[in-house]
């Protein structure tokens, strides 16, 4: 039997390994009370504004907009339905209660993603349906060749030569392993196999990208009506109608902006086009956020500056002979 020679010492050990370790649980457990995804910032859940219940949202497209359709805030309560798309095949549609935050486009073929999404506010004649379709088949590595004809057409409209020569398998890409528990990964390949079928039944690719089930709770202590502060110190919450819509509201509390609506010389502009909603506590749908459900243009705000690029002076030839 060995005995140790220094037994008040490891006891200290023991004392302090323990401490530590207990506060590591606690600063876990406050961690907990923010919400925070695999692949967003962290957002303040703390501070929340104070609305009287009888006070109804004006509308976000009453707004000046930028000449890129961002919205110029001004001190109020606002509120605007957006398209929204399934970014996240074989995740369960987002229900009544669900929580959602804003965050940046993740994963496989992003740039492309971002691209359908911003573009596709300029493209009100588009078919939501053809946009989805081609969302889908980006996000899942399907074969471009196997989509309809309306769906390339449309692909023309939204994407650069380039980006379209890359869906064709001119540059390929790692697809992110994700946990099979989400079934993202299943539903990823279930809906590829579906292209390879050129089906043209918008609902069959529908039915294995959507679930139609309850989505589970996977993180506790987020309410479903939770603001969420911006760094411009107004305020964001998201309300998914489904995967195809969502309501946002929008709210930029008094004495923030200056008398020109200004916020340190500059316009606090609010774009949620390009980006997508994550859930902030179940395993629901993340949607790309695109166009207005209503589109209506109203006063346009230049907010920055286009400048000229330099010209490029040609070089001056300097003699063989001279050197100069």
């Amino acid at each position: 039997m060995v005995t140790s020679k220094y037994p008040a010492m490891k006891t200290a050990v023991l004392t302090n390994l323990f401490f530590v370790l207990v506060l590591t649980a606690c600063s876990s457990a406050k961690n907990n009370i923010q919400t925070t995804t695999d692949d967003a910032s962290p957002v303040t859940t703390i501070d929340q504004p104070f609305l009287a219940p009888e006070q109804k949202p004006l509308s976000l497209m009453d707004l000046p907009q930028t000449q890129d359709g961002g919205f110029v805030l001004q001190p109020g309560f606002y509120e605007a339905e957006f398209k929204t798309y399934c970014l996240q095949p074989g995740t369960p549609d987002p229900r009544e209660g669900d929580a959602y935050l804003q965050g940046p486009v993740t994963g496989y073929r992003k740039s492309i993603v971002e691209s359908i999404l911003l573009n596709s506010r300029d493209q009100q004649d588009m078919e939501q349906k053809n946009i989805q379709l081609l969302l889908w088949s980006t996000v899942s590595g399907a074969d471009y060749s196997k989509l309809s004809p309306a769906v390339k057409a449309d692909a023309t409209r939204l994407l650069t030569p380039k980006q379209i020569f890359e869906l064709k398998g001119g540059v390929m890409g790692l697809i992110k392993d994700v946990s099979r528990s989400t079934g993202v990964l299943n539903g990823n390949s279930d809906i590829k196999k579906l292209f390879e079928t050129s089906i043209d039944s918008y609902e069959a690719y529908e039915n294995i990208a959507v679930r139609r089930e309850q989505s589970k709770v996977i993180k506790r202590g987020v309410k479903y009506d939770q603001w969420y502060k911006q760094q411009e110190n107004y305020y964001v919450r998201y309300y998914p109608v489904s995967y195809k819509k969502v309501r946002i509201q929008v709210y930029m509390p008094e004495n923030i902006l200056d008398a020109d609506n200004k916020l340190n010389n500059e316009y606090v502009v609010f774009d949620p086009t390009g980006q997508q909603a994550i859930p902030a506590f179940t395993n629901a749908q993340r949607l790309g956020i695109g166009a207005p459900v209503i589109a209506v243009i109203r006063e346009i705000i230049k907010v920055n500056k286009q400048t000229t690029p330099p010209k490029k002076v040609p070089e001056k030839k300097k003699n063989p002979k001279t050197g100069v």
